[in-house]
């Protein structure tokens, strides 16, 4: 029941986004807004996510390359599938693509693989959450390092509490035992997690800056107006509640954080509106050529026969 109250509060959401549109002359804005980006604007900020794609790929790479013996191209297809997903599914069922797919191609068990999602959305959620305290608008200098020291000892939290995680008991219930799954999956995936923290704070450093340059563009302003709107629409990819695929809370979310930067609240939504139709427009672009153009996964062998890996399939 709380699964489908959240999905009709996000359809509503995303259809009164789409009624704003439609009310007016908004699509003509969305125009007028495109036309004041410069060529090497947009060139520059499709490089940049290029740089972030391969940044991400580098660091699912990192983590599952020993284990599996994948190729970087093996991986980059699979996360541009992912980010490809995720980026139009509704309600982040696109996520969904990446334990799948890891588990199909490389032989990951599908705990290690789940968990190793939701460690990386930690991370990602952290980073983000470390970045906003900097530019979040009028916080007090205390309020403000409070902020990212919580998140500084979180983050050191989950990972040494997966690797103290003690051996189980033979009689232990279904609860203590699938726990134990869970901590000793993520110990695997955090047990190289200083190099993690580094690809994915290099990630969303190059994505926010790449999306700030754009909003600045859009809305008239300075860097620093931009990067507010760039964090308000990665904040709200943590809210409970999303709109279809993203459409409505993204674009409420820059909204939300430009207007403390003078930006009005309708001019915010326009310029999340157009970034977040860029921002599709990549991913889906990235993910047509990683079909087309990356080599297929090998799937990794099945341990209980000989046989050798087989070749499959998205």
């Amino acid at each position: 029941m709380k699964t489908w109250i959240k999905r009709i509060l996000g359809l509503t959401i995303s259809l009164a986004l789409l009624a704003w549109v439609l009310a007016g002359a908004r699509w003509q804005d969305l125009g007028t807004a495109l036309a004041q980006i410069r060529g090497l604007d947009i060139a520059l900020a499709v490089a940049a996510f290029a740089a972030s794609y391969l940044l991400r790929a580098a660091r699912v790479h990192d983590e599952f390359a020993e284990e599996t013996g994948a190729r970087f191209a093996a991986i980059l297809r699979l996360t541009l599938l992912h980010n490809a997903s995720i980026n139009i599914l509704p309600f982040r069922s696109g996520e969904a693509t990446f334990p799948i797919l890891l588990s199909r191609w490389f032989g990951v068990p599908t705990t290690r693989a789940i968990v190793a999602l939701l460690w990386l959305r930690i991370q990602d959620a952290f980073v983000v959450l470390a970045l906003a305290a900097f530019i979040w608008p009028d916080l007090h200098p205390a309020l403000r390092a409070l902020w990212i020291a919580a998140v500084v000892f979180a983050a050191w939290l989950i990972p040494a509490w997966a690797a103290r995680h003690p051996e189980i008991e033979a009689k232990a219930g279904k609860l203590a035992s699938t726990v134990h799954r869970v901590r000793t999956a993520l110990a695997e995936s955090t047990r190289h997690h200083g190099r993690g923290w580094l690809w994915t704070l290099a990630n969303w450093s190059v994505k926010l800056a790449a999306q700030a340059w754009l909003l600045a563009a859009l809305v008239q302003a300075g860097l620093l107006t931009g990067l507010a709107g760039a964090l308000g629409v990665e904040l709200a990819a943590i809210l409970p509640i999303q709109g279809v695929a993203g459409f409505g809370t993204y674009e409420a979310g820059g909204a939300a954080l430009l207007a403390p930067h003078g930006i009005p609240f309708a001019a915010g939504l326009n310029a999340a509106l157009v970034l977040h139709l860029f921002v599709i427009a990549c991913s889906l672009a990235a993910g047509a050529l990683a079909l087309a153009l990356l080599p297929a996964s090998t799937a990794a062998a099945d341990p209980q026969t000989d046989s050798k890996p087989e070749t499959s399939a998205p």
